[in-house]
């Protein structure tokens, strides 16, 4: 039998997207003595379908980072709905992570190397006074902040560039070389946000160069100290923070398949 146009009657690949407030995880990577929003996910399924499987993320969250659009994979021999693993999921896994669509996919999808850009939104509690309602989910910065110095700043991360200085130590078969689309800074009221879109990028890479545009917009960088650290004149961030990792969302996953969608609740191809 098939099933838009895909095999239902043996194995399958499904593609999930998930919300989850990573507060309580490790980050969503599997971790061994460790929680994690991975392993939360895979014990979900065992439950539902009673197969051990493994989920392939688009993106490694950060321990600590949260995300309204990860999208995973993986192989089932399970002949329910999509629908029906929307609903049988959601009542499996813990109330900090939940499925938000399903979807039936090739299996040649791979939700890592198939997603053509990541979108990562940064929150920035920017007052005087901290926010019970905001502290999970922001940095808080008391003093303002210049929105036009640091959008500027952040003018020059966009295109291909090799952010080394941004990361830790890399494997010699990983590259520091990542395209960025856009890095934009905007104010809402109290809030500043920070949105960087990107092929991929490498760990800390976001809350490290975010905590260069902080200290920029506090006025304790000049706003060409990000071009002098992009350019490799100056690698001395001692004293710029890596921002908290509880300010950090993945919002949303393109893939390269574009026929591939959310639309009410739930995947269509």
């Amino acid at each position: 039998m098939k099933r838009n146009g895909h095999e239902t009657g043996g194995v399958r690949r499904l593609t999930l997207v998930l919300e989850y407030d990573g507060t309580e995880y490790r980050g969503f990577q599997r971790q061994a003595n460790e929680p994690t929003v991975q392993g939360e996910l895979e014990k979900a399924i065992g439950k539902l379908t009673g197969e051990r499987t493994a989920v392939r993320g688009s993106s490694r969250t950060d321990s600590g980072a949260h995300a309204k659009g990860q999208v995973v994979d993986f192989l089932t021999h399970a002949p329910y709905p999509e629908e029906t693993f929307i609903k049988a999921l959601n009542w499996h896994l813990p109330a900090n992570i939940k499925i938000r669509a399903a979807s039936q996919v090739p299996l040649s999808f791979n939700a890592r190397r198939d997603a053509s850009t990541r979108v990562y939104k940064y929150t920035v509690y920017n007052s005087r006074w901290p926010s019970p309602l905001l502290m999970r989910y922001s940095q808080w910065v008391p003093k303002h902040l210049d929105v036009a110095l640091m959008r500027q700043a952040a003018g020059c991360l966009v295109g291909t560039h090799d952010f080394s200085a941004f990361t830790v130590a890399l494997p010699p078969t990983r590259s520091p070389v990542r395209r960025v689309s856009r890095w934009d800074v905007w104010r809402e009221d109290e809030l500043v946000l920070i949105e960087a879109e990107a092929n991929g990028f490498l760990p800390h890479q976001i809350r490290r160069t975010n905590g260069v545009l902080v200290k920029i917009g506090l006025g304790q960088l000049a706003d060409k100290a990000m071009k002098e650290i992009m350019n490799g004149k100056s690698s001395d961030l001692k004293g710029t923070p890596c921002l908290q990792a509880k300010g950090l969302c993945l919002m949303h996953v393109n893939l390269r398949n574009s026929s591939i969608g959310t639309r009410n609740g739930h995947e269509t191809q």
